[in-house]
């Protein structure tokens, strides 16, 4: 060997390739087959896993194979055998409630429970409603049976409700001092102001025993109550006479107070009126205004009218 060569048999010369080109093959390099393809080449190429580094002798053996499918296997132990092993598949499905279905939400409580609310809101309302039904029904005060009497002062003055369909209605009677009949002591006078008969006329000296005046009428439209007025004049203490109707005594006196609050003795300035509610016949009536024992009766009589119904005006 000389110094410009150094032979193919160098390993860090060899070319695993060298049976590729030219000069190779004139170095008699061939195919590998084991080598790398030149002449008295190292092999190197050993299988996978046989070389460890450290230890002489024999490679290790490849591991051994698992069973078949399904086959036992010694090496394998389940994990239930063992200490402390898995849960088993009977008590994981316990602790989920059982048959592996977990418990829903607690629908039909829910469901009560608003029910419940609904019926309570609606009692609520239905007992709102009663209880204003009963105070809308609450009307006013209605008059008594029993006829009662009052006082106004001047005319009586005609109510909103006359007038229209009204003025269709008959005319019911009035009647002032001249047209009345008198009895025991009561006369005509003209003396005292503020009288509206005829001529300033009115009948006095009703404060005796017996005295009377006396109105006979017809023209009644039907049976029914009616309202009687009587204007006149006091300067005294409240006074009370009594009232016939049809021959019949009324069921109260007739309340003939000093309404007018007049003062001593001036009877110009007495002038008022009173009322009661008598039953009358349809046609003719009678009614009298009389001084019978017990009644005080210092007054003046100017005028009696009807209207009907129970009013107070």
């Amino acid at each position: 060997m000389t110094a410009g060569n150094n032979g193919a048999s160098t390993p860090e010369d060899d070319d695993p390739f060298g049976y590729l080109y030219a000069d190779g093959q004139a170095n008699g390099a061939q195919p590998p087959s084991g080598g790398y393809g030149y002449p008295n080449s190292v092999n190197r190429v050993r299988p996978v896993g046989t070389r460890q580094y450290g230890q002489p002798g024999t490679a290790p053996q490849a591991p051994q194979q698992q069973g078949a499918y399904g086959q036992p296997n010694a090496h394998y132990a389940a994990p239930e055998t063992l200490p402390g092993g898995a849960t088993t598949t009977q008590s994981h499905q316990s602790a989920h409630g059982g048959g592996g279905r977990g418990r829903g939400p607690n629908t039909k409580g829910l469901l009560i429970g608003a029910i419940a609310v609904v019926a309570a809101v609606v009692i609520g309302i239905g007992v709102a409603m009663i209880g204003g039904d009963d105070e809308g029904d609450k009307g006013g005060d209605q008059a008594g049976a029993s006829p009662t009497q009052t006082q106004g002062e001047g005319e009586p003055t005609p109510s909103a409700s006359e007038g229209g369909a009204d003025e269709e209605k008959t005319e019911l009677p009035t009647t002032d001092a001249q047209a009345l009949s008198l009895g025991g002591a009561a006369s005509l006078a003209s003396d005292v102001e503020g009288a509206q008969s005829e001529g300033g006329s009115y009948v006095a000296n009703l404060n005796q025993p017996g005295s009377s005046v006396t109105w006979t009428f017809s023209g009644v439209p039907a049976d029914g109550a009616y309202t009687v007025f009587v204007r006149y004049s006091t300067t005294d203490e409240p006074q009370s006479m009594t009232l016939t109707v049809n021959g019949k005594e009324f069921g109260s006196k007739l309340n003939m107070d000093n309404f007018a609050r007049a003062k001593d003795g001036d009877f110009s300035k007495g002038w008022t009126q009173t009322f009661a509610w008598p039953t009358l016949n349809k046609g003719s009536n009678t009614i009298s205004v009389s001084c019978a024992d017990g009644d005080k009766c210092n007054v003046l009589v100017d005028q009696l009218w009807l209207k009907e119904g129970q009013v107070k005006e």
